[in-house]
């Protein structure tokens, strides 16, 4: 199976367990491996053919935009339910990034799997 991923996404959302944290807006960074098996779309050069990246992007961002989580483990683990549930992926690795969460630390977040995980071909 084939990876098709989207690394960096930035959001801008309500997370965090401080009581400033839920009355400002902060940026998170979202990165996306999911499963897909590419070759029909290499085959015919359609975009019809794969998974559409551009799709789940706008997806993301929206559902990020409009959430307000406490713990960017909740976070992490809607988006994977998304991606899941609404686009043809068996596997998602999601990797929730809160740039500056930690005085000294330059990311701080939550990497989570779910679904099947791809097999080598």
């Amino acid at each position: 199976m084939d990876i098709i991923f989207l690394h960096d996404l930035r959001v801008e959302t309500v997370i965090g367990i401080w009581e400033w944290e839920r009355k400002i807006r902060q940026t998170v960074a979202i990165d996306l491996d999911m499963s897909a098996d590419i070759r029909r779309a290499a085959a015919s050069d359609s975009v019809d053919d794969t998974l559409n990246y551009k799709l789940v992007a706008k997806r993301i961002q929206q559902f990020v935009a409009d959430s307000s989580f406490q713990l960017v483990e909740t976070l992490a683990e809607k988006i994977a339910e998304i991606v899941l549930a609404e686009f043809d992926v068996a596997w998602v690795r999601v990797r929730v990034n809160k740039p500056g969460a930690i005085r000294g630390a330059r990311d701080v977040g939550i990497l989570i799997e779910r679904g099947v995980p791809p097999v080598a071909s």
